[in-house]
């Protein structure tokens, strides 16, 4: 997405700094984004970040905002467009673990992860589009079907030319890392689990001219205390024990909003 939408980042510039410049890959894309002009630059990219990062897992934050009729997304993917993503990073047979996102349509929001658990489990084509008849069925109104129809008055205004731009960017920031990187994970000691056993490696690595016996640390009297110096469940005893308050703060409107979409985003994992 632009830059200018919350929370300020995606340029295409945000490459990562110092050690971790250009570990972080955005591609800038800009309204109407459609199925075919997102699968021309999310295969690529995708296919260059597999083949050089070789990750054992992979996390996808599948936001549905960047569906057709989203409230605040200015994007016009299908549903098959959306889950194409998952589909192809399914194809490259590592772990995918899959997470929720924005979506500010609910209704759309609902048919999109029904459908791409589908993709998940592998099942997309054993859905019918006509949505069975359920408590909720009035939410998904008035044809109550499952797919989407992309808005065809929707200008795309993300051109070839554009993308393809950005897709070479992408591409040579990537080569740039001479080889896939990370660091071997260490075999946890049997005994890490065990505090006590903590404390004693931390006591006996540090320095004990600089350590402080325990019983000699002053404490703040809003510590926690398994004992009679619980100075907070006193406290809470005085105040009495009624139910608390709960409040929600509303998200706003659209005018509240920057214009542009949350792309979701790719967590890649060394394996261990």
């Amino acid at each position: 997405s632009t830059a200018t939408f919350f929370p300020g980042s995606g340029a295409y510039t945000d490459i990562g700094a110092k050690k971790g410049k250009y570990y972080a890959v955005n591609f800038p894309l800009k309204d109407g984004l459609d199925d075919a002009s997102f699968e021309s630059i999310f295969k690529p990219v995708i296919e260059k970040i597999m083949s050089h990062f070789q990750p054992a897992a992979v996390v996808m934050c599948c936001g549905a905002d960047s569906i057709t009729g989203d409230r605040l997304g200015v994007w016009n993917l299908s549903l098959k467009g959306h889950g194409s993503a998952i589909e192809y990073v399914k194809s490259f047979g590592v772990p995918v673990v899959l997470l929720g996102g924005g979506g500010y349509t609910p209704r759309n929001v609902a048919r999109c992860w029904a459908y791409e658990t589908a993709i998940a489990l592998g099942d997309q084509e054993e859905l019918e589009d006509d949505i069975p008849w359920n408590q909720y069925h009035n939410y998904f109104g008035p044809n109550h079907k499952l797919h989407l129809t992309p808005d065809p008055s929707m200008r795309n205004m993300n051109t070839k030319a554009y993308l393809e731009k950005y897709t070479n960017i992408i591409l040579e920031n990537l080569s740039k890392l001479d080889a896939a990187p990370g660091a071997p994970f260490q075999d946890r000691p049997a005994d890490f689990c065990d505090p006590e056993e903590r404390r004693k490696i931390a006591a006996e690595n540090s320095n004990p001219d600089e350590r402080e016996a325990d019983e000699h640390k002053a404490q703040h009297s809003a510590e926690f205390y398994d004992d009679d110096k619980d100075v907070d469940k006193g406290a809470a005893l005085q105040r009495g024990s009624g139910p608390a308050e709960e409040s929600a703060e509303g998200h706003g409107d659209r005018g509240s909003y920057a214009k542009g979409t949350e792309c979701g985003g790719v967590l890649l994992c060394e394996e261990g």
